[in-house]
This record gives structure tokens, sequence and C-alpha cells, in this order.
């Protein structure tokens, strides 16, 4: 087996046992992440400078036994590009920050570093986070490597599209309304979505404060359970961190789920849903059911109120964090202005695109006087009663099922030319980040055009060892299956 078609725990044991080097490591991935990003796009920066002395660097620290036993050590990683690295570009796939080097790592940068791992550079995404297919970016579309026709999904679409093409081991991406576990569905990888406040936000560039996550995307859930243990834990510097003791996510790597009760919403698997993804998703519960769990259906009405909600919050509060990119402190400035007001308006309107345009005019809108009652106070009130709603559904459940996205990957171009259809795809994944509930997405089988189906499991606030016990469970059930590459 090729070093690139290994997992990262698995690559992780080669290299503290001897048998491959980080710097051998990391050569493999250079050479594969060049030859196949012509064709998938998935990097937007590489630093291979970088990735060679910084390997040189962790070898010795394992050599030394400085890094004791991290299962990470010496393994390349890509980040997506909203994430702050010290002195490297970090342009959130926006001309308005195609200039950006940060003063310093976001702390999840900093845990990975402590952990030994090698940042092979930044992956592409929908600008500043906006968007479900990675078409909004200002360095072009990253097309799917299961079907280069079809999106990768997003907004962490190269995050997912590079570890589905070998060209990572493992990323770290964005969730704040599914762009972790939507693309990870359309491209065949495993995703989590932690609970909010579990993973560190400093450095992360903000699009929606109250909703944004940092969470792994790998090849299968052992390395995202490894993955999220390294980058969890309180960070003095996040005002919304949690102290936790309960992050020893890879002891809930057991083949067992008997007992365990799985609720499935019944508008989850109703209308609207691709019949082959239906079909795939019963038939991962059915696998469950046949594993011990209790599997059964209830009503969960309240999030078919989640999407306005959720597009009404996170374009509030896009349009108070992007209000920073003026062309006066740093990023892009027009070239030709008079005075300061033009400055403002021409640096926003040259240096961001439409999607992240439109939603800023709608946060505007929604804020405004007369409508802040109507919509954005409403949407709030919505916000807690789909949290409720949530909370009395573990009353009862361990953990919820169901699709991660309603359809497998759309062709390139559907969903610009249709921005509300877009909008209607994240109808199964917003909910969670309303709720700042913890989500996996992983692989479930493919459909008749062999495109990856996602299966959602989602738990209660800090349950991540309840999806992840389930997750593995049904992992062990089936192959990872991996694209054609070219």
């Amino acid at each position: 087996m090729d070093i690139t078609s290994l997992t990262a725990l698995e690559l992780g044991k080669k290299i503290r046992s001897g048998e491959i080097s980080v710097l051998e490591a990391t050569k493999a991935q250079l050479e594969i992440l060049k030859a196949r990003d012509k064709e998938y796009h998935a990097y937007v920066t590489i630093f291979e400078e970088e990735a060679l002395s910084r390997a040189k660097e962790v070898q010795s620290l394992i050599d030394t036994g400085e890094l004791g036993d991290s299962p990470l050590a010496g393994v390349p990683v890509a980040i997506k590009d909203n994430i702050c690295t010290k002195g490297n570009l970090t342009t959130c796939s926006s001309k308005i920050l195609n200039n950006f080097k940060p003063p310093y790592n976001a702390e999840v940068i900093e845990r990975l570093n402590r952990a030994g791992a090698v940042i092979i550079g930044k992956v592409n995404m929908d600008e500043f986070a906006m968007g479900s297919t990675t078409e909004t970016s200002y360095y072009g579309p990253t097309l799917n490597p299961w079907n280069t026709a079809h999106v990768p999904g997003g907004s962490s679409g190269g995050a997912a599209a590079a570890v589905a093409a070998e060209e990572a081991f493992y990323a770290l991406g964005s969730d704040t309304g599914g762009s972790i576990r939507q693309p990870s569905a359309f491209c065949g990888v495993t995703g989590i979505k932690p609970t909010y406040g579990t993973v560190s936000r400093y450095g992360l560039i903000a699009y929606a404060s109250s909703l944004d996550q940092i969470g792994p995307i790998a090849r299968d859930v052992s390395d995202c359970a490894a993955i999220l243990e390294v980058i969890s834990g309180h960070d003095g510097k996040d005002s919304t961190s949690i102290h936790s003791d309960n992050i020893k996510y890879t002891t809930a790597l057991v083949d067992d789920v008997k007992g365990m009760k799985i609720g499935i919403p019944k508008g989850y698997i109703g209308k609207g849903l691709d019949s082959e993804v239906r079909d795939g998703v019963l038939k991962a519960a059915k696998v469950l059911e046949s594993k011990g769990a209790i599997v059964e259906e209830f009503d969960l009405d309240i999030v078919d109120y989640a999407i306005p909600a959720y597009y009404v919050i996170a374009s509030a509060e896009a349009s108070s964090n992007l209000s920073r990119y003026d062309g006066v402190k740093y990023g892009y400035r027009t070239k030709d202005f008079d005075g300061l007001q033009d400055v403002y308006k021409k640096t926003r309107s040259e240096g961001f695109g439409m999607e992240v345009k439109r939603r800023m005019m709608i946060g505007a809108f929604v804020l405004s006087s007369g409508y802040y009652d109507a919509y954005y106070n409403k949407a709030l009130k919505v916000k807690a009663r789909i949290k409720e709603g949530f909370d009395k559904a573990f009353e009862r459940y361990d953990i919820i099922l169901g699709p991660t996205a309603p359809t497998t990957a759309t062709r390139i171009g559907e969903s610009l030319s249709d921005p509300l259809k877009m909008y209607l795809g994240d109808i199964y994944t917003v909910s969670v980040n309303l709720a700042g509930l913890p989500a996996i997405s992983l692989p479930c089988g493919v459909d008749r055009n062999r495109l990856p189906i996602g299966l959602q499991l989602i738990g209660r606030p800090f349950g991540e060892a309840d999806i992840i016990r389930a997750a593995y469970s049904y992992e062990q059930t089936r192959e990872y299956a991996r694209p054609d590459l070219r």
C-alpha cells in the first residue's frame, strides 16, 4: 500500500516504529498533492519548504522522545483557509484577504504543533465559509474526486476533497451549518462537528460566532476521534470555551451498541429526501439494530423551521463580523478612491464575492430598525425552541440518526444558479449548530452514479463519545471506499 493510502493513525504508528520517517511521509504527500491537485484544486496555498523543514524537526523530537506517544506525530495535515497560521496566508478564499498573513496561530494550530503535526498547506473553501459547494471561492471551485463534474460540498470542500483524493491524511475544517459534515458526505469521508465550546475558536476567522466550530475531517472514525482529542480542551483566549474532562474520545472506539437507543425523526426520511439516500440511511439503521441498538422513528417537527432561523441568525452575525474588512486596517484596499467613505464602498464592492454580499445585506436588513423583532428576535426564539425539541428527544434517545444531506453531490453550477436550493441543502445539518450539539457524518454507501451517501449521527451536548461509538460500530461492517483517483 502507498504511504498516502494509509489512515492518519496507521501512518503515525509506522512513524513511531521507525518503519517510515516523517520526511519520507511528507515528501510522499507533497508529491501526490502536486500531481493530483491540478485536477481537483483542493489547495490554495502549499507550504512545501516549511513542511519539509518541520518534518526534520518533528523527526528529531520523536527520536529524542520529546513527543511521547503522540499518535499523530509526523503526520501531514491540511488546514482550512479560515484558520490562522502565523506568517502564512490565511485568506478565507476571498479577494479581500488575499494578502493577509496572521501574526499568530489559531489555538488548534498550536495544539497540533504540540502533537507533532506537519502542516502541508491551506485548503480551498467557499468565501468566508458562505456556501455549500466550494464554488464561491475567489480562487475558483474545488472538484469532487469521485466525479469532477460534481461539487465536493462546502464550505470545507477543499478539506474533504483533499482527504478523499489522498492529498492529505486528515484536515481541519469549520462547521457553521454543516460545513464539515456535508462535504464529508459528498466526498465519502468522515467528519465531526463537536459540541459548541469543545474546541477553541481563537484564530478561526468568524462567519457566525454563535454557530462556528472547528472539527476534523479524515478517512475513518478512529482518525477523527484521535484528532478531536488533540484539538479539544479549554482555552482562556476563547470566552465560549468549555472546561471538560470528557475528551478521551478514543476510548469510545468500541464495537458495541447493544441497548443504545437511536431515534430517527420522521421528517428526516420523508418528503424531499432522495430515495437512494433514504435507502442507504435506513439500511445503516438496520445494521445498528442488528447489533443490538433499539431504533425507532419519532416526531421532531420543530426542525422544519431550522433553515429560515439559521439563515437569519447566521447572516446577521456575518454582517457584523465582516464589517471589520474596510480597506483601512489590513487586507485588500481599492486603488482608486476619494475619501474614507469611498474606500469603504469600493473596497467591499471589489473585495467581496456575490454570495458574501448577499448574506451581509440580508444580515443588515434583519438587524435594521423596524425589522429586528420581526426577523432576528423571532429567529432567536425559534433557535431556543429547536434546542428544547432536541433536549426533549434526548430524554428518550442516546443519539439521533438521519441523512447528512438530502441528495448526493450536485453537479457543478446547479446550486449557484439557485441560491435557495443551495440553502435548502442544509436542511439536516443546521439544526445541530443552532442547538450547539455534536454530530458526525460518515459514508453509508453510494448511489447509482457511484457518488457517496452520508449518514449523520447526532448526540446530546458533549455526547461525542456516543456518536463515535455508534459510528465506529457501523464502520466495522464495511470497507472504506475510495474514488478512482487520477
